[in-house]
């Protein structure tokens, strides 16, 4: 018994201790595959327990809803079902809460603290430090069509005068002004390179993103088309730049943009495709996940399976007048085609019912209907300026030989003689030299961009420029 006071005194100490309430924002990183991921969780406290929503910043996501938030002092459970997330954690002395994030069945060590937590940094030998030897500036442009600010940044030479022009656009996803993926900012290092080779270049966060205004949740591809003729409009604005000799570059989905500003508007001068698109949406998707199937050790049989399963939903959606039945059908569709999915494509930590309504809202959402019955050849074929389309042999995501020929088939059919398309050896998706081309090998390297695309992409421009 003599024993059993100080016991029960350590007990009460520790309840002390931790009988506290968790409300407030909770700031942590996730280290995925070499790519550093900030989560944050904001709860507050109700009558019947807690109430959350977490953001995930760098993929440009917030306000996600959380199905359930659990204290039990000291544990920590929170669940987002539809997601496949939960995260449990414990609050320590220091005030923090240690735990382990759980999605898909892969699971991460997370601490999460109230205090902001800053990014290890991470480096990437081509990326650029200051001071620059040249001028940048932090500037800020409006869409008059979607009553928007698009905030960016704007370098060109410190000598000279009527520069030549280029403005950047991002890939799919909520991306910033760097197009930041992967632990990796390409738009940084491009913008470096050709602002080093005598060139103005614009680059803007998307909308919705960074310190850009708007819903980036509701817009389309040709939405992302008015942001970037905002973006024309400003350069015209500036004294710096020779308004003939103004151009776009687009990196993936941003090649499908590039040609529907450039097909419309008089301004654009060249446009560059860095791994654009030439067939449709629907098209493309079945053939990324095949190419990433395979390339990640899929058996025949089960690519065959999820590619069958796959282009039954797509027709559904592209096929869909309204957005109510065309749920419900593809609701239908999936449930009956569930069983049939390779248990490695069954995300662990959801059910079968919130693995389909994530599916059924991803698939339905106003950006992938719309990129689903995008066909980007009419637009190519109005096309006039001269066109650069680059492509990796490597890359997954864009399937480089049939891209590259859709392409050259539209300008072709159109009349457009000044077309020039290259297929890169050895490269990715984001323009790396490269192993296998899977995007899990993305931030394993260190390389942001090859030497190899950027000499090539600014020696057209400089080509096309000097010519007028």
């Amino acid at each position: 018994m003599k024993n059993f006071k100080p016991f029960i005194l350590f007990m009460l100490a520790i309840t002390t201790l931790y009988s506290q309430d968790i409300s407030g924002k909770w700031n942590g990183i996730l280290n995925v595959q070499g790519m550093q991921l900030r989560i944050v969780f904001h709860i507050s406290k109700t009558e019947s327990g807690y109430h959350s929503t977490m953001d995930s910043p760098d993929q440009g996501a917030r306000d996600i809803p959380v199905s359930s938030t659990r204290f039990n002092n000291p544990n920590v459970e929170i669940q987002i079902s539809n997601l496949g997330i939960e995260f449990n954690g414990s609050l320590n002395e220091a005030n923090n809460i240690e735990g382990t994030f759980k999605q898909a069945g892969q699971s991460f060590p997370l601490t999460l603290s109230r205090k902001i937590v800053p990014k290890q940094k991470i480096i990437h030998p081509q990326e650029p430090v200051k001071p620059y030897p040249y001028y940048s500036e932090d500037v800020q442009f409006t869409n008059p069509q979607a009553n928007i600010k698009l905030a960016g940044t704007l370098t060109l030479p410190k000598k000279g005068s009527l520069f030549p022009a280029v403005v950047l656009i991002s890939g799919s996803g909520a991306q910033n002004r760097d197009e930041e993926i992967m632990g990796h900012k390409p738009f940084l290092v491009l913008a470096d390179y050709l602002t080093k080779q005598g060139m103005g270049v614009l680059r803007f966060d998307d909308r919705g993103t960074a310190k850009s205004t708007g819903d980036f949740k509701t817009a389309t591809s040709f939405d992302f088309s008015t942001d970037v003729e905002a973006a024309v409009q400003y350069l015209l604005t500036r004294k710096e730049f020779d308004k003939n000799k103004i151009g776009l570059i687009g990196h993936s989905e941003g090649g499908i943009i590039a040609p529907m500003v450039a097909a419309r508007s008089k301004n654009i001068h060249f446009i560059v495709l860095l791994a654009g698109t030439g067939i449709t949406g629907e098209q493309l998707l079945l053939l990324q996940q095949q190419a990433i199937g395979k390339a990640s050790g899929m058996s025949e049989k089960d690519l065959d399976r999820v590619f069958s399963i796959n282009k039954g939903a797509f027709e559904i959606v592209t096929k869909s007048v309204d957005d109510a039945s065309g749920k419900a059908k593809l609701t239908t569709y999936l449930k009956r085609t569930y069983k049939d999915l390779p248990e490695s494509n069954k995300p662990k930590g959801i059910n079968e019912n919130d693995f389909i309504k994530l599916q059924v809202s991803q698939l339905t959402s106003p950006w992938m209907q719309f990129f689903l019955k995008y066909d980007p050849a009419p637009a190519l074929e109005k096309v006039k300026c001269p066109v650069l389309a680059l492509n990796g042999s490597k890359d997954l995501q864009v399937p480089a030989s049939i891209n590259l020929k859709a392409i050259e088939r539209a300008l072709k059919k159109g009349g457009n003689t000044k077309s020039t398309i290259k297929k890169l050896t050895g490269l990715n998706h984001l323009f790396q030299e490269c192993e296998t081309g899977l995007p899990t090998e993305y931030a394993k390297i260190d390389q942001t961009m090859a030497p190899v695309a950027l000499k090539e992409i600014a020696k057209w421009i400089l080509k096309q420029v000097s010519s007028k």
